[in-house]
């Protein structure tokens, strides 16, 4: 959740990481904001700016969740682009790759209209001279074009950038910004927005969600946590995610992950009795897109390195699933989110602490709004905890201390009654859930929703009858339409069908 509501119990748990996407686009696709690479050792900066070409150009400027891109059309023969390189990228260190001072605000980039791939991309831009700079939203570049003269436009020329101190006041003029070339990460952070005033910083936060939902998995596999008597538990948490993912690419990722489960990850995989296979860990499905862990955090982005990130991340995913499900799913989701943390938490303390709250619930829940408010309510309780521990240590962040949560700035209609001076608050829970509703529903979704990201529809009735057909009735329907969506074809759900069948165990209780 927010920064503010960063806290479970340092969700060390999960991490997946399977799943081979079958994406041909993802495949040909340098990530978005690659590892940097080292140069030769001849005193030149690394690699930062990220090289687009003709074949990934819209791709990836479409999945950027940077709010502003720069593009260096330039030539690789050229004499003066070849001196501009170490001026653009000293600029290019402060916005890309997992190091970045100033992560997911802007992308740069570079394309080589040398190269013959290009031709056509660079006349579509009207580049008259070399390095030619533009400057826009990364959406706007997506199957665009430039003009001189052009009257309107969201692409706009950078006219002022021949050193890396005249391009990044231009940059800073443009936004208001204040960044410094000398700016370190972790050591210049007033650019870092308060979560607190904000709702719609909530949408940033759908890249921290996919971001946390691959490192969770990584972990699962690196701790080799994949045990016989505990698959049930992660398959049905996967199920969860396939149905009400708030990112479309995890839940198509996931479903792939479903399908081939057994075949990727069979019952005996780590027996005790048996030499661990390391090259098992090694093995990563890209469960949210090879794009995915780009290494940073945004929303969850913490003032010092230790802080939020992919705790709050995690938080985020499971506040999201909360306010996605149906009330005939809301009980399946309780057990399944209890579950999973109990056999997939790292942080011993943690994973108890949030056993103990599982398990002092004592009546099932039949309604969606249930589990949203129990989860709301678990989460501030553990705040409330921390809150404490972190101001006797010292150790919370100073920018993002935590707190209960939706505070007044956020949503002053959930307070009823809040006597200050004793640190009571009487909630209105009716107003809360509506506020969980669309802080972590439709706010969380508003960016892929911009970006046109739609939803697969007209399937529902077929698959509600291929359920019918059947007597696999473990999984939400909800969870069954998602796989079939993203498996586009009915062949998968059945291969998935069958294999759930086999690792089918009775159904626990925390009550």
């Amino acid at each position: 959740m927010s920064g503010v509501y960063s806290g479970l119990v340092v969700l060390s748990l999960l991490s997946v990481s399977s799943i081979v996407t079958s994406d041909s686009s993802l495949g040909s696709r340098r990530s978005i904001l690659r590892a940097v690479k080292n140069n030769d050792n001849n005193g030149d900066l690394r690699d930062y700016a990220v090289d687009l070409n003709a074949t990934n150009f819209d791709a990836v400027l479409k999945d950027t969740p940077a709010t502003f891109a720069v593009v260096e059309f330039f030539a690789h023969w050229c004499p003066a682009c070849r001196n501009y390189k170490h001026q653009y990228e000293k600029v290019a260190r402060l916005f890309n790759g997992p190091d970045a001072v100033h992560p997911g605000i802007i992308l740069m980039t570079r394309v080589d209209c040398a190269l013959t791939i290009n031709t056509n991309l660079c006349d579509k831009f009207s580049v008259g001279h070399y390095p030619m700079l533009f400057w826009g939203p990364p959406s706007k570049f997506v199957g665009g074009s430039w003009e001189p003269n052009q009257d309107k436009s969201d692409v706009h020329t950078i006219d002022d950038g021949r050193t890396a101190d005249r391009l990044l006041r231009w940059i800073n003029k443009r936004m208001g910004s204040s960044f410094n070339l000398d700016d370190r990460k972790f050591e210049n952070e007033q650019h870092l927005s308060s979560n607190v005033s904000d709702p719609g910083q909530i949408a940033r936060a759908i890249y921290d969600v996919e971001e946390a939902t691959s490192t969770a998995f990584d972990i699962i596999l690196e701790h080799k946590m994949i045990k016989k008597e505990t698959r049930a538990s992660l398959l049905k948490f996967l199920q969860l995610l396939v149905a009400h993912h708030p990112s479309k690419r995890c839940r198509r990722g996931t479903a792939e992950l479903l399908v081939n489960f057994d075949e990727l990850y069979p019952a005996d995989l780590w027996p005790a009795d048996k030499e661990e296979d390391d090259t098992v860990t090694s093995r990563s499905s890209h469960i949210c897109g090879k794009g995915v862990p780009r290494g940073y955090w945004m929303f969850c982005r913490g003032s010092k390195n230790e802080t939020r990130g992919f705790s709050c991340g995690l938080w985020v995913l499971l506040h999201s699933l909360s306010v996605r499900i149906d009330d005939g799913e809301s009980e399946f989701a309780f057990n399944t989110t209890c579950e999973f943390v109990h056999n997939y938490f790292i942080c011993e303390e943690c994973r108890q602490h949030f056993y103990k709250m599982c398990s002092s619930v004592k009546s099932p829940f039949n309604k969606a709004r249930e589990f949203a408010l129990w989860l709301w309510s678990a989460h501030n309780e553990v705040n409330e905890r921390l809150m404490k521990e972190e101001a006797a240590l010292g150790t919370g962040d100073p920018k993002f201390p935590k707190l209960i949560w939706p505070p007044k700035q956020l949503c002053s209609s959930c307070y009823s009654v809040h006597d200050t001076q004793n640190n009571q608050i009487a909630w209105n829970r009716d107003e809360v859930y509506e506020f969980l509703s669309s802080y972590y529903g439709n706010t969380l979704a508003s960016l892929y929703k911009d970006k046109n990201i739609g939803e697969n529809e007209g399937i529902e009735v077929a698959v509600e009858e291929l359920i019918a057909s059947t007597n696999a009735v473990v999984v939400p329907i909800g969870a069954a339409l998602a796989i079939a969506v993203a498996s586009c074809g009915f062949g998968a759900l059945a291969c998935y069908w069958r294999s759930l069948q086999k690792s089918r165990k009775p159904r626990r209780t925390w009550k």
